[in-house]
C-alpha cells in the first residue's frame, strides 16, 4: 500500500529526536482572518434565498469541491497522449467538451486500479496518467477559468484549509509519495520547489502538506467561500415554505440568486453551529441549504474498545499522550510497560517512539503476525524500513518465544478484557487463557471514527449497513458511484473517507462526481 491513507495515521517520524507535540498545537489555533474570514456574525436580512450548496469540511476534499464549484472547468488537452488507449479513445470524442459535463460512468469503465470508486480512478488517471508505474507523465487535463459556471458555496471547517493535516505533529512524514497529495491544476513539488525544499524519499511532512493546502486556497482564489474555526451541531431537513423571510441568520456575503425555480424543491437543509470569534466567544449559526455535502473525513473519534476501565485516566487513544507522558518525565526508563493496543502505523509510531526512549512495551493485537490483511505485509520493506522492524519484532519477541528486542513483548491474536484501577490489565489469548499484566499506561490505537452526532441517528441511516454506524473501511455512506449523492436521502453528498475513499489521491474523484451533478442541478451544464 503505497497511498496515503485520509486516517492520517499512516506518517512515521521524521525524527525520533524531535518528535515532540508544539506547544501551540495549530490545531487549537484560529486561521489568520485576512486569509480566511471567520464566519460573519448571523445578521436577520429579508429575502435571502438558500445557499445552493454547503460544505461541511475543509480538508482537501472539500478544497477541492470548492474549487470545481467555482469555475474552473477539466477539459482534454488535445495534443496529450494518454497511456490507456481506450481512454485515450474516448477523450479523443469531444476534446471541446468538459470532463464535468461528459458521461463520467462511461469514461471510467473498465479503469482499474487501488480505489474501489470508478470517477476516482478516471480523474487520478487523468491527473497522473503513469504514476501507479513510476512514470511522471503530465496530467492530460488543461483547466480554463469559467465564472459563469460557479455555483454559491460556503465550506465550513474547524480548523484552516487543510482540515485535520493541522492536527497533526509537523514533523510527521506521509506514507505515501508527496506527489500524490497536490490538488488540481498545482502540482505538490512545483509548490515545494518555490519554499526550496525537497521530498525525503519522495514522502512529504505533514507542515508542508498543510501549509500547501493553505497556499493552494489562496492561489486559487477559493479563500472567499471558506468560513474557518465553525462547529456544525445539526443538519436537518426542512420545507422550504416555513422559512419566512426574517428567520434565517445566514452566513452568506452577497451570494447571489440559486437555482431556476422551476429547479426549487419543497425541502431544505437547515444547518446550525457556532463560530468561534477572534475574542474566544462561541456565536451560533444558522444557514439554509439545497444541498449539503459531508467531507468531514474520520479523524474526529479515536476508536474505543468498549472493555470495564476504558475511561480510566491512564488509558489514552491518541499518540501524543505517549509524546507528552515522556516530555513531561511521568514515564521512562524505569517505569512498568506502556501498553500499546492496535497492529496498524499508529500503534507502530508508538513503539518506535517507546523503543527509542527505551521505555518497555506490551504489545496486544488481534491478528496472526502473517496475516496478509496486516498493513506491514503490504509495505515494500526496503521503501519503509522502520515499519519492517515493528514487524520484525512482532514476529521475533513474544511472550512465548524471547528474541533479540529488549523492552518488547509481542502479543498476537489477543485482546483487552478489562483496565483495573491499579493499574492492572486483564488480557485474553486465542484460547481463553488470561493474564494480568501491570502498566504505567495504555494505548489503545485502533482507528477513528467519523463524528457524525450533527446528522440525525448519526448518519447510520446513510450507511450501507443502515443498522451500524458510519465505518470508513468497513461501513461507508452509499452513495451512488457517479454523483456521490446519498441513496437515502437526495441533496445530501459524501466525500472522502466516509465514502470509502480512504487515500488523498482518490478523494478528489468523489469531488468531480458531485460537482458534476451539482452543475447538472443548477443547469449549467452546456446543452
Amino acid at each position: 500500500m503505497c497511498q496515503t491513507l485520509w486516517r492520517h495515521a499512516l506518517c512515521l517520524p521524521k525524527s525520533f529526536m524531535h518528535l515532540k507535540r508544539q506547544v501551540d498545537s495549530r490545531a487549537e489555533m484560529l486561521p489568520d482572518r485576512k486569509m480566511y474570514p471567520l464566519l460573519t456574525r448571523p445578521s436577520h436580512r429579508s429575502g435571502l434565498k438558500p445557499l445552493p450548496v454547503v460544505i461541511i469540511g475543509n480538508g482537501p476534499s472539500g478544497i477541492c469541491l470548492s474549487y470545481l464549484l467555482s469555475g474552473y472547468t477539466p477539459y482534454f488537452k488535445r495534443e496529450s497522449l494518454h497511456p490507456n488507449p481506450i481512454l485515450q479513445r474516448k477523450l479523443e470524442e469531444a476534446p471541446e467538451v468538459s470532463i464535468l459535463d461528459q458521461d463520467l460512468d462511461y469514461l471510467s469503465e473498465g479503469l482499474q486500479g487501488r480505489s474501489d470508486s470508478p470517477v476516482a480512478l478516471l480523474f487520478d488517471a487523468l491527473q497522473r496518467p503513469d504514476t501507479d508505474w513510476g512514470g511522471t507523465a503530465e496530467s492530460v487535463l488543461r483547466w480554463r477559468h469559467e465564472p459563469s459556471r460557479a455555483i454559491p458555496h460556503l465550506v465550513l471547517g474547524r480548523n484552516a484549509p487543510g482540515g485535520a493535516w493541522h492536527s497533526i505533529e509537523g514533523s510527521m512524514v506521509t506514507l505515501s509519495r508527496g506527489e500524490w497529495m497536490g490538488l488540481p491544476d498545482l502540482p505538490f513539488k512545483e509548490w515545494l520547489k518555490q519554499k526550496r525544499r525537497g521530498l525525503r524519499n519522495n514522502r512529504a511532512t505533514a507542515e508542508d502538506i498543510a501549509q500547501y493546502y493553505q497556499h493552494y486556497v489562496v492561489k486559487k482564489g477559493l479563500q472567499k467561500n471558506f468560513r474557518c474555526g465553525t462547529v456544525v451541531t445539526s443538519v436537518r431537513k426542512v420545507s422550504a415554505g416555513s422559512i419566512s423571510s426574517h428567520a434565517q441568520r445566514d452566513l452568506q456575503e452577497n451570494r447571489g440568486s440559486l437555482w431556476n425555480s422551476s429547479e426549487q424543491s419543497t425541502e431544505i437543509f437547515q444547518v446550525d453551529g457556532f463560530f468561534k470569534t477572534v475574542e474566544g466567544d462561541k456565536e451560533p449559526f444558522s444557514i439554509y441549504a439545497e444541498n449539503v455535502v459531508l467531507a468531514t473525513g474520520t479523524y474526529d473519534s479515536p476508536t474505543w474498545l468498549g472493555v470495564k476501565g476504558e475511561n480510566l485516566s491512564y488509558v489514552h487513544h491518541q499518540l501524543s499522550a505517549l509524546e507528552e507522558a515522556v516530555k513531561n518525565n511521568s514515564i521512562g526508563i524505569m517505569s512498568d510497560p506502556v501498553l500499546v493496543v492496535g497492529a496498524g502505523l499508529t500503534a507502530a509510531d508508538a513503539i518506535l517512539f517507546a523503543h527509542h526512549c527505551n521505555i518497555p512495551v506490551i504489545h496486544v493485537f488481534r491478528r496472526r503476525v502473517s496475516d496478509p490483511g496486516l498493513i506491514f505485509n503490504q509495505l515494500p520493506k526496503m521503501m519503509y524500513p522502520e515499519y519492517h522492524k515493528v514487524h520484525q519484532m512482532m514476529k521475533e519477541q513474544t511472550a512465548a518465544c524471547a528474541g533479540p528486542y529488549e523492552c518488547y513483548i509481542s502479543l498476537p491474536e489477543h485482546h483487552v478484557l478489562s483496565f483495573g484501577k491499579d493499574r492492572k490489565c486483564i488480557i485474553q489469548d486465542k484460547n481463553g487463557c488470561q493474564k494480568a499484566y501491570k502498566i504505567s499506561m495504555a494505548l489503545v490505537l485502533t482507528g477513528s471514527n467519523p463524528n457524525l452526532s450533527f446528522l440525525p441517528n448519526n448518519g447510520i441511516d446513510l450507511a450501507m449497513a443502515s443498522d451500524q454506524p458510519v465505518n470508513a473501511k468497513r461501513n461507508p455512506i452509499d452513495v451512488d458511484p457517479f454523483s456521490h449523492e446519498c441513496t437515502q436521502e437526495k441533496g445530501l453528498y459524501a466525500l472522502g473517507p466516509l465514502a470509502g475513499d480512504n487515500f488523498v489521491r482518490f478523494v478528489q474523484g468523489g469531488a468531480l462526481a458531485a460537482a458534476s451533478s451539482l452543475l447538472r442541478k443548477a443547469n449549467k451544464n452546456p446543452p
